[in-house]
């Protein structure tokens, strides 16, 4: 498949216009104009990288891709290395951020939702990213959900504020959404799961009764890149093979 082909079916598929983002979502890095095989990752960090060039891949796609809020735009040290390993192997990068977390079936949120059977029911949030819905066990209490979700991911989750209140709804977002913890609250919900958590949110749980479980920001964005590239593989031939780069984060 033709890489700008490629570019132009997920920027589609992901509806990456309809969202604002901090990051270029595509292309990053441009490599050889074929792509037959794909190495994907939840971040294009330099071992996976690494594992691209051993794998004689043709692409990397990932969740967190470069070019973050904030950060150095300069190409020396890490960046200079990274970019390097990609055009000497001339391979491409194309990353996702917000667009792969919120699609409606290959999404972080939703794939998530499937693995803990919990049932989408609303959205919620700045851009409508967050997620609200059932749980798994209707009136199970926030720390068996936390617990839960910790078996699952393979890492244990952090749960402040009150365990034992009954969860008849949920509220999650991936990664470091815990900004939005204040609209899960406003919105009624029992619990919010994320993956990161701040030093205010502590204090948000507590005072406020909602239950707040921070699962892991890698953790939990583990699964919509693996179900991109499972489409990729069905829908077009492309050998995808999904990487975890252990990250305890």
């Amino acid at each position: 498949m033709e890489l700008r082909a490629l570019e132009r079916y997920l920027g589609e598929l992901l509806n990456v216009a309809a969202l604002r983002d901090y990051c270029p979502n595509g292309v990053q890095v441009e490599g050889r104009a074929a792509v037959r095989r794909i190495v994907c990752g939840v971040t294009a960090s330099q071992a996976l990288l690494d594992a691209a060039v051993a794998r004689e891949a043709d692409a990397v796609l990932v969740h967190h891709g470069y070019f973050w809020r904030g950060e150095d735009p300069r190409v020396a040290g890490i960046r200079k290395q990274r970019l390097a390993t990609l055009l000497k192997a001339d391979i491409s990068l194309l990353a996702y951020h917000l667009p792969l977390d919120v699609h409606p079936a290959l999404g972080n949120n939703v794939q998530l939702a499937l693995r803990m059977g919990w049932s989408p029911e609303e959205r919620f949030g700045e851009q409508s990213i967050g997620v609200i819905g059932a749980p798994a066990v209707m009136g199970e209490t926030a720390a068996t959900l936390a617990a839960a979700l910790g078996r699952m991911l393979g890492r244990e989750s952090l749960l402040v504020g009150d365990g034992a209140r009954p969860v008849k709804r949920v509220a999650w977002c991936t990664g470091a959404a815990q900004s939005l913890f204040d609209d899960a609250i406003a919105a009624g919900c029992d619990v919010f799961v994320s993956g990161e958590i701040s030093e205010q949110t502590v204090h948000l749980a507590r005072e406020s009764g909602v239950s707040y479980v921070a699962a892991g920001h890698h953790a939990t964005e583990r699964y919509g890149v693996q179900a991109l590239g499972a489409h990729l593989a069905a829908e077009f031939g492309l050998a995808c093979e999904f990487v975890d780069v252990d990250n305890p984060v």
